[in-house]
């Protein structure tokens, strides 16, 4: 699969996507399917309180597309992973959206259902077929191509499980982190092309258009958000698509910005319990910290694009 395949299925995820998204704009408004600002948040964000969300059925959309167009191998199983993640956070919004803010799925239960998709996905795969040999979904470089199963599917479920919860961490400015998305997707499109895995590129490629036609909607000021239907959606894709490259260690280079922002949580909320109330940061996720600092929220979504790219630019370097 070639560069010019990649960009056509990135063109068919793009105008997949809109369409999609003024249909869901129009349909969430009606049926006052509307954000509530988090209290923790700052004091800019009250004002995106009544914004439409659940946006992110789009990439479910795209991906359906791709699913029913493309009919490569093993496509099916991602877009299992994906809607289940969707489907989470789905029901996440909604109960945030009758009961307000602080109301939810607790974020326990958030972990051990993608965890537990996570799991059935990798045994989905599981090294049965000449197409996806274990040892090739587990390669990064020639560092693991004899770790036992038991790693495999180890360090599978962390890596997606992980990817899941980052990306829904940094989902907190308008286009944060629909735009963060689409360079680590093109280079896993890349690397799966190069790797002769035509169901990561396509889905990694379309997956990363319907981001760029989704920052229509979602760019600042937005008119749609993706909510956690999208957020763990969009992990889901891109923790799926480097396990099928063969490349799930590659994640934390080109997902740096995401590995970051969870980083960021970690260390902010286990500094707080062990100092008794300090703060490393002024707010977590790291993106608030740069908001309380001064910088416009366009400025921070911006610096945040441009890191993800370098990033991104980076990982594929390694890899080429």
């Amino acid at each position: 699969m070639n560069a010019s395949a990649l960009l056509i299925w990135m063109l068919v995820g793009f105008v997949v996507a809109i369409p999609t998204g003024l249909a869901l704009l129009l349909l969430a408004a009606r049926l006052g399917v509307r954000q509530h600002a988090y209290e923790d948040a700052p004091q800019t964000h009250r004002v995106k309180t009544g914004t439409p969300t659940m946006g992110g059925l789009v990439f479910v959309v795209a991906l359906l597309a791709t699913l029913v167009a493309g009919r490569v191998a093993l496509l099916p199983e991602l877009l299992v992973l994906v809607v289940s993640c969707a489907v989470i956070g789905a029901i996440d919004d909604i109960i945030t959206v009758r009961g307000g803010a602080k109301r939810g799925l607790q974020a326990r239960t958030k972990l051990l259902a993608t965890a537990l998709m996570a799991v059935i996905f990798l045994r989905a795969i599981d090294g049965g077929s000449a197409l996806f040999p274990r040892d090739t979904l587990f390669h990064a470089g020639t560092l693991w191509l004899t770790a036992p199963h038991w790693l495999w599917l180890l360090l599978g479920t962390l890596a997606i499980t992980g990817t899941i919860h980052a990306v829904n961490l940094t989902d907190g400015l308008d286009g944060l982190a629909t735009g963060t998305m689409i360079p680590p997707l093109i280079v896993f499109g890349l690397v799966s092309a190069q790797s002769s895995v035509p169901a990561a590129a396509i889905a990694a490629s379309a997956g990363a258009g319907a981001c760029a036609g989704f920052l229509i909607f979602n760019r600042h000021p937005a008119k749609l958000f993706m909510g956690d239907t999208g957020s763990l959606a969009l992990g889901a894709l891109l923790g799926g698509v480097a396990i099928l490259s063969g490349e799930m260690l590659l994640l934390l280079v080109v997902g740096g910005v995401f590995v970051a922002e969870a980083l960021s949580v970690i260390l902010q909320v286990s500094y707080f319990k062990a100092t008794r109330g300090k703060r490393i940061l002024r707010m977590s996720p790291l993106h608030h910290h740069f908001e309380l600092a001064g910088w416009l929220e366009t400025k921070v979504t911006a610096r945040f694009w441009l890191a993800s790219l370098i990033c991104s630019l980076l990982g594929w370097t390694i890899v080429r």
